[in-house]
């Protein structure tokens, strides 16, 4: 298992900006973690990839993959990261293709369910890509990686 990239989409409400960082499982194509916050900080990175820990239980060994936003580059996050002892790997500077998985769920996100659409609070928000991850994108949303099928799907087939 490898999480990539954990970027952040910024989502305007009524209210300000909302941020979303977000740990992608790299085989199943499945969001394990997620956050959203006011601002981006090392905090809100680190709380998607403690949900991304607490779900899937990793192993050490496991390659955590980010860009190189000082969020990920922090002592907090490092510790982290060290503390279950998985190994950090950092996108090389200018290399959107380092990224790929991250940026089509971004895209993703953005065409099936956020763009054009105007959010009068955070909590509208929220609220609206909560729906999008856990009920649409982990279950339903068929991939092409994965021979179109959901990630739940796919996930049960290779347990199976």
């Amino acid at each position: 298992m490898r999480f990539p990239r954990s970027t952040h989409p910024y989502l305007w409400t009524g209210e300000g900006w909302l941020y979303l960082a977000v740990v992608l499982d790299l085989y199943s194509r499945t969001v394990v973690g997620w956050s959203m916050g006011e601002r981006i900080t090392r905090d809100l990175v680190i709380q998607a990839l403690t949900m991304a820990i607490w779900r899937r239980r990793p192993q050490a060994g496991l390659i955590v993959h980010s860009d190189r936003g000082s969020q990920y580059a922090s002592n907090d996050y490092q510790q982290l990261l060290e503390r279950y002892g998985f190994l950090c790997s950092m996108s090389r500077k200018g290399d959107c293709y380092d990224n790929a998985a991250m940026e089509s769920f971004f895209h993703s996100l953005k065409v099936e369910q956020t763009e054009g659409k105007r959010y009068a609070t955070r909590e509208d928000a929220r609220a609206d890509v909560f729906e999008y991850i856990e009920s649409y994108y982990n279950r339903q949303r068929r991939h092409s990686t994965l021979n179109y099928q959901s990630p739940s799907d796919f996930e049960a087939r290779m347990a199976a």
